[in-house]
């Protein structure tokens, strides 16, 4: 087959560009297609617009979905719809369906099981990205949706320990190592270098601005020495679950 086509799926704005932002750009410059559905924040908003900014700095050839649902601490990124955490699964796994089937993606990239650091709408969109995938490929589910696709491999982000050991003392000091999340070398089934895109990875988080403004880990990160920031914006883990036999590699 040819370069494979990516959806991601991711929960916030600047999520997209902080987890995934290398291996879109790479993607992408590599003549990939590449999508993103966002699961929060309504159009129009302010993390809205930042989100097209920073896909643009990414290459994404087409703006993103934005399913609309509330943040889970932020009810006014979508004043008019439900939090992600607390709206109909059902309807949710319907609509990514519908646009995993549209888009025909051979991967879908979203987060690992806990959501990188548990967040519970990054648990959430993991959880709705799997089920999606599984949903697409059935001729029995959602006839309305268009026609059954099966996703060949999902990618799930996951933050590596050595990574979080870097983290912790400047961001977490109050937290105790072992109540921080992690994955051990062991689990992680595909390390991308990223290192000659780290400072296009860093434009497209930093515009996110709003966001900058307001996160403190976010601004934490930001104030660590550049040769730090540099090492973990350089690198990309992930877990890979294959759906049929074989699956498909990343770019």
């Amino acid at each position: 087959m040819g370069t494979p086509r990516l959806l991601l799926v991711h929960a916030h704005p600047d999520d997209e560009s902080l987890w995934t932002g290398g291996l879109t750009a790479r993607h992408v410059d590599a003549g990939g297609e590449a999508d993103l559905v966002m699961c929060t924040w309504a159009e129009g908003t302010v993390r809205h617009r930042e989100l097209t900014d920073a896909v643009d700095i990414l290459g994404m050839p087409r703006p993103p979905i934005m399913l609309g649902y509330a943040d889970d601490r932020r009810p006014e990124s979508a004043p008019d719809a439900p939090r992600l955490c607390a709206a109909s699964f059902d309807e949710q796994v319907r609509a990514l369906t519908a646009h995993i089937r549209e888009l025909q993606p051979d991967i879908v990239v979203t987060y690992d099981a806990l959501g990188i650091y548990g967040h519970p709408d990054h648990v959430h969109a993991h959880r709705l990205a799997c089920a999606a995938a599984d949903a697409a490929a059935s001729t029995k589910l959602y006839h309305r949706a268009g026609p059954a696709w099966r996703v060949r491999s999902l990618y799930f982000a996951t933050i590596p320990e050595w990574m979080m050991d870097l983290l912790a003392p400047s961001l977490f000091p109050e937290i105790p190592r072992d109540q921080l999340p992690g994955t051990p070398d062991s689990e992680i089934d595909v390390t991308v270098d990223v290192s000659d895109l780290a400072a296009r990875k860093k434009a497209g988080v930093t515009a996110h601005r709003s966001e900058v403004d307001r996160s403190r880990a976010i601004a934490g990160f930001l104030s660590l020495p550049d040769d730090v920031q540099h090492k973990l914006l350089s690198v990309e883990c992930y877990q890979r679950r294959d759906l049929v036999p074989g699956g498909c590699e990343l770019i």
